[in-house]
């Protein structure tokens, strides 16, 4: 069994789009109207087999629940760039960088109030 994707319920399509792709290098893959006032957009880095981010935004929902013991994290190469990227784009670190055996990381959060998670193994 493999994991496909993580959906996401957003408030807004292109602001999350653009969140994901200037901090996590996502790119849509695809994008298609599910049904009027639904609009789904597959995002990923194109690597086959990897697992996508879908972003889904419902017009007829006005608010978006996302728990705040709910996360989605993304390998970096190099934290310190990372942290570097989200501070010149204005974005408050909400945790960290926190260091672990083996590894570093530090969370914000998305246009949601999602929590995304930046994390780099220790050579």
């Amino acid at each position: 069994m493999k994991l496909l994707w993580t959906a996401l319920y957003v408030r807004d399509l292109e602001e999350s789009i653009t969140f994901y792709a200037n901090l996590a290098g996502l790119t849509v893959l695809k994008r298609f109207l599910a049904r009027p006032g639904m609009e789904i957009a597959l995002l990923g880095n194109g690597t086959t087999g990897e697992t996508l981010v879908e972003l889904l935004e419902d017009k007829s929902t006005k608010t978006v629940t996302i728990g705040d013991s709910i996360s989605i994290g993304f390998a970096v190469e190099s934290l310190d760039a990372q942290l570097e990227t989200v501070k010149n784009r204005g974005i408050p670190v909400h945790s960290g960088p926190l260091d672990t055996p083996g590894s570093r990381f530090f969370c914000i959060k998305d246009p949601n109030g999602l929590n995304v998670q930046f994390f780099q193994m220790k050579q």
